[in-house]
């Protein structure tokens, strides 16, 4: 297996091509395989073949790996921290050996993500490269997911106002490709640069005040837009700036559990499991820059993101800001989902106009600012 290896991994929104990216550069020899485009089949796949009330995480990358398994893959990798995705791994890789699939599993969770643990794990799997290429390969792909975290913050703060609807996705594609084939810091640089220039050329109609909506809650369920059936931009269709700090650079440099309670208000004394004390703290941060409303999303069943939900509804009501709570699963309907979202930007709108009533003076308009903190 290891002189013909076809490394395959799960899908995880536009991270998925810093997936492919580093694993090209480590195995040089090997053939990536992206698994499909996430489908329908996709969940349906996952499952079939999950137990029924474990989270949708799960059963996306059982879908992600049983498509990748069909088309050749002979070595899957996964990783996961913070909560019971961490412990997915020989699970995952028991059920699909019950199906009748000869695979290598590479699972970089818990004390195999360590350093020393993933370099061995990398290299028994066929990598020659020396230390300082393997290091270069992931600082390379640390720097893409900063450049993919940067525009992505900004184009769901502006897609809502682009004149010429698909600017802003057209730039986030080009990025994406050329991070893709990215090869040298030299090659980053120059996708990153010409992101930036079509990024500046897209013309936005962005009024002074718009109406701002935090986004907050369990990682896969934010960083898959498919698993949340691409809610963020249907709060940018509505014409409301969206906000979302939670992202992998996050993850990796702003995520701290002790600093996260420090902001919390009080409304967590301790932490509660993954990211989300964080969730309660960027809530309280939303509530400070007199955002809108909140938008909470997690996996059903996700014991973590439940932990903090008395904490975040005891916030909206405390700091008068609307939270709108969404659970998904493989059962959810998209257009239950969808009809509560657009009752809730209704709501939004509505308690705007009444506030900027009840504010407005002669000569003089209300307003609140636009939040530009926060960025990665």
């Amino acid at each position: 297996m290891r002189h013909n290896l076809v490394i395959s991994f799960p899908h995880m929104g536009s991270y998925a091509v810093v997936f492919e990216q580093t694993l090209r550069r480590l195995f040089p020899q090997a053939t990536i395989l992206p698994p499909p485009p996430i489908t329908q089949k996709t969940i349906d796949l996952g499952s079939r073949y999950s137990p029924d009330f474990v989270c949708s995480p799960f059963k996306y990358n059982i879908g992600n790996y049983i498509e990748a398994l069909e088309l050749g893959a002979n070595v899957l990798f996964q990783t996961g921290m913070g909560c019971r995705y961490g412990y997915y791994g020989e699970l995952q890789e028991q059920i699909l050996r019950d199906l009748g699939y000869d695979f290598r599993f590479a699972c970089l969770s818990r004390e195999r993500a360590k350093p020393l643990a993933a370099l061995g794990i990398i290299q028994e799997l066929g990598c020659t490269l020396p230390t300082s290429k393997i290091l270069d390969a992931l600082y390379i792909a640390v720097l893409s997911i900063h450049a993919i975290d940067r525009y992505e913050y900004w184009m769901r703060e502006n897609i809502g106002f682009e004149t010429k609807p698909g600017s802003c996705e057209s730039a986030q594609k080009m990025l994406l490709g050329e991070i893709r084939r990215a090869d040298s810091h030299k090659d980053l640089r120059t996708a990153i640069s010409n992101c930036k220039k079509a990024a500046d050329q897209i013309e936005l109609d962005r009024p002074d005040n718009p109406v701002r909506v935090g986004v907050i809650g369990e990682l896969y369920t934010l960083m898959e837009p498919f698993s949340n059936f691409y809610l963020e931009k249907d709060l940018a269709r509505e014409g409301f700036s969206v906000s979302r700090v939670m992202s992998v650079w996050f993850l990796l440099f702003g995520h701290n559990d002790a600093r996260a309670l420090r902001k919390s208000g009080g409304y967590l004394r301790y932490a509660v499991g993954a990211n989300s004390v964080d969730s309660v703290s960027q809530s309280l941060g939303y509530a400070g820059k007199g955002y809108d409303g909140i938008l909470h999303l997690k996996s059903f069943g996700c014991i973590p993101e439940l932990n903090a939900t008395p904490a975040l509804q005891n916030l909206s009501q405390r700091e008068k800001i609307p939270m709108l709570q969404l659970s998904f699963d493989s059962h959810t309907s998209e257009t239950g989902i969808k009809t509560r979202i657009e009752a809730f930007a209704d709501m939004l709108r509505m308690r705007r106009e009444e506030e900027d009533g009840r504010n407005r003076k002669p000569g003089r308009g209300h307003r609140l600012g636009i939040h530009q903190g926060g960025r990665p």
